[in-house]
């Protein structure tokens, strides 16, 4: 049975914001150990980049993106539910934060195909 706060549309944007952090904490080594190889084996890291030309590279690239701009606003999102007046314009606010991350995840990705 599903709990009935956990059909709240903000129920969502606060999952969306947890989700996005843990991905983005899991890529944070990955990214490392990528700029580590800019230091210390250049041919490594030449052919890693190498990989960034395959579509699948670029379309976990603009899901990354996302989930950074995601988090990104959904704390935005936190600040102002900290600091405004509750009003029914939260929702609208979590609404805003996933287009507004969907937008530019969209125009990342676009530039990142041509």
């Amino acid at each position: 049975m599903i709990k009935p706060h956990r059909n709240h549309p903000l129920w969502f944007a606060f999952l969306l914001h947890r989700v996005s952090g843990v991905v983005l904490a899991l890529f944070l080594p990955v990214h490392f150990y990528v700029l580590a190889l800019a230091l210390t084996d250049p041919a490594g890291l030449n052919g890693f980049l190498s990989l960034t030309e395959n579509i699948w590279v670029k379309i976990a690239e603009f899901g990354l993106v996302f989930l950074l701009a995601a988090h990104m606003l959904g704390g935005l999102r936190l600040m102002a539910l900290e600091w405004l007046p509750w009003s029914d314009r939260q929702k609208t606010f979590a609404v805003t934060a996933v287009a507004g991350a969907f937008a530019i995840s969209c125009s990342f990705f676009l530039s990142a195909v041509q």
